[in-house]
């Protein structure tokens, strides 16, 4: 956002809005020439003193003995194998890459980083980011394809993660020496303030969660016993501690990145709790999160950015501060409780049969403390953790995740909480969140009819009313193509964030919710204010009937309602599109067919292969609907795109029109 920008969004606000506004402006561009000279003089063992600690090693020895929200002890490899076998194996191969700066890091593929790791460059690019005051720095880099994600995932450090858990399992002193020297060498490059490593407090904060646990695993190695290294060490800790509180990511609507911040000011006020400022950020971090679960994530649960990877996201950074104060036995109000198993019962509602997750929304990858080895759309691990953090037996019930997060963060012990007959949820409607799921054992349909995101502002939510996902017969048919980039490509990023890019009815060409502007990546006008007209479900089939207002602004306004019905006796899906209004209009159609889906046209009929199943696809209603194949793209995780195939109805002329899509298993066609 421009200077101009934020003037004009500030003299829209309260005069008490501005001076506080202001106040805080005023403490962040302060600290960009204080803190670094207070970063200089802190020491370890000025933290020890502030602490009542006779010397540092003292310090150190306090703070390895305090609890931890996740295990950080030895594990025993062989107990491992029997509840989550290959696992080990897998965090050892990890490992090994790790220790050798190989990383594969948002769509970059295999690289090798070198001995010598620069942490301000675009490792795909070369683009680099000069080691500047952090809030000086543009790091969209608007009309060049370097993408700042790729230095701010690796200053992250979670690809570091499976070191630790490789010690963990073989206390092998080469994984602790490894982690030291990247923690050493990133502390050397990039010195508090300076660099776009610091330009997202978001950054500074997720490296909290990912310290904090290497300094519980490593704090009694040989490798980490260096008096330098420690002083450095804790040093640089507390200042992200700092940092987040001054730099803290607030607006009038907030969203992830204060989430990540409160968490992190949650932890790092738990790690140093009774030393300056610590107790502070503890308190103050909860109280953002106990405030922002209620206004974030809807009463249904879902995530209000309208993005399940950023639902899973959130849910993670609201999930792990708890855990954390309960680690430590501080209370929990009930009602923070209660919204996070209610995100864990969304979670379990659009988990898909075969254990996948919808692409709705953006995605981008990003967790907070990742520690297991399941497919990046499996999110059934939180189902778990939230049900035994909450008590709640349902939840547990449900857990039929592969254990490999739980065990790390809950213990193996934990993993016999899944025990006996998993439960299968029903249909489903989230009103509140507007998501709409229609599934049984081996079909799912997921629906939005909700609000464009982000409190209306659009965020991460893409023009996707009344869009759906459909898998039948366990074959996803029909996919969202995922959102692909950000800054790296602003012609890629509203692409995909496009009403063509969904499977929703397009008239006129137009978007369902208008962009700003082009190079405004985050915002969309709120113009849809989809609505749910009705949902009902039994036995024999679930149906979803919406609409939304977003081409009533027309000169010619368009009335578009959308019904879907699952039959689940024959696995048979039926979409019945109805526009209404008056003039002439061009009406596209598409639906976006999964990557390993060949289709193939005939007359008034398509046939669709996957995975050794055939479908019919067959349609009606009004007259001259033209239907086309076309070529498409699909990005199933952030930074990677791949083929796939489009099937579009086109009609121009008058409404009202009608389009009536029947895909019925070719074993069962009527």
């Amino acid at each position: 956002m421009t200077l101009l920008q934020r003037i004009v969004r500030l003299a829209r606000r309260s005069p008490a809005y501005v001076v506080k506004r202001l106040t805080r402006e005023a403490q962040m561009e302060a600290d960009q020439f204080v803190g670094p000279l207070l970063a200089r003089r802190l020491t370890g063992e000025k933290l020890a003193r502030k602490a009542g600690f006779a010397s540092l090693g003292t310090l150190w020895t306090e703070l390895a003995l305090r609890p931890y929200p996740a295990e950080t002890g030895r594990i025993d490899p062989v107990k491992l194998e029997q509840h989550v076998p290959g696992f080990a194996a897998a965090i050892r191969a990890a490992a090994e890459n790790a220790m050798h700066h190989e990383i594969d890091l948002l769509g970059s593929g295999p690289m090798a980083l070198g001995e010598k790791i620069d942490w301000h460059r675009d490792f795909v690019t070369g683009d680099r980011w000069p080691v500047a005051p952090c809030r000086r720095i543009d790091y969209a880099n608007k009309g060049r394809p370097s993408d700042v994600k790729r230095p701010w995932e690796l200053s992250r450090l979670q690809w570091l993660i499976p070191a630790a858990q490789a010690f963990q399992l073989d206390g092998d002193e080469r994984y602790a020496i490894a982690v030291r020297n990247v923690l050493e060498q990133w502390m050397a490059a990039n010195p508090y303030a300076r660099g776009v490593n610091w330009s997202c407090t978001m950054e500074a904060a997720l490296r909290i969660l990912s310290w904090t646990y290497f300094f519980h695993v490593f704090a009694d190695s040989a490798a980490w016993r260096d008096t330098g290294f420690r002083s450095r060490f804790l040093a640089c800790l507390y200042l992200h501690g700092r940092f987040t509180e001054i730099h803290i990511e607030r607006s009038s609507i907030n969203g992830n990145h204060l989430t990540s911040d409160a968490a992190a000011l949650v932890f790092a006020g738990l790690f140093f709790r009774d030393i300056g400022a610590a107790d502070r950020w503890a308190a103050d971090g909860w109280a953002e999160l106990v405030a922002e679960i209620e206004r974030q994530v809807h009463p249904d649960g879902v995530d209000f950015e309208a993005s399940v990877p950023y639902h899973r996201l959130v849910a993670e950074l609201f999930l792990l501060p708890a855990r954390y104060r309960q680690a430590v036995s501080l209370p929990i109000a009930d009602s923070y409780l209660e919204r996070l198993a209610a995100m864990a019962r969304f979670t379990l509602a659009y988990t898909r049969p075969d254990g996948s997750s919808p692409h709705w929304g953006d995605a981008d990858d990003g967790r907070a403390l990742p520690f297991g080895n399941q497919p990046l759309g499996d999110h059934r691990y939180l189902i778990r953790m939230i049900g035994l953090l909450t008590g709640d037996d349902e939840l547990r019930a449900a857990a039929s995740d592969d254990g490999s997060e739980a065990a790390w963060h809950l213990g193996i012990d934990a993993l016999a909480s899944n025990a006996g007959a998993h439960l299968l949820p029903p249909s489903q409607a989230f009103s509140s969140g507007g998501v709409y799921i229609l599934r049984d054992h081996r079909n799912h349909v997921f629906i939005d009819c909700g609000p464009v995101g982000l409190g209306g502002l659009g965020g991460h939510g893409h023009n996707d009313a009344l869009s759906f996902e459909a898998m039948l017969e366990g074959i996803l048919l029909i996919a969202d193509p995922g959102s692909y980039v950000y800054t790296a490509s602003f012609e890629d990023r509203n692409a995909f964030r496009s009403t063509a890019m969904h499977n929703t009815p397009q008239v006129d060409g137009e978007e369902i919710n208008r962009f700003y502007a082009p190079d405004n990546l985050w915002n969309l006008h709120d113009d849809a204010r989809a609505e749910d007209l009705a949902f009902e479900a039994n036995a024999a089939c679930s149906r979803f009937v919406g609409r939304h207002h977003g081409y009533r602004r027309l000169a010619s306004p368009v009335e578009v309602v959308r019904e879907i019905t699952l039959d689940h006796s024959r696995a048979q899906l039926v979409v019945n599109d109805e526009l209404s209004g008056s003039g002439t209009h061009h009406v596209a159609i598409p639906l976006h067919l999964a990557p390993d889906v060949a289709a193939k046209i005939g007359d008034q009929m398509c046939l669709l292969t996957a995975g050794g199943k055939h479908f019919v696809l067959s349609w009606s209603g009004s007259p001259d609907w033209r239907l086309s194949l076309e070529d498409g793209r699909l990005s199933p995780s952030y930074g990677v795109v791949v083929p796939a195939q489009v099937l579009v109805w086109r009609r121009s002329g008058p409404l009202p029109a009608r389009l009536v899509v029947t895909i019925t298993p070719a074993g069962g066609t009527p």
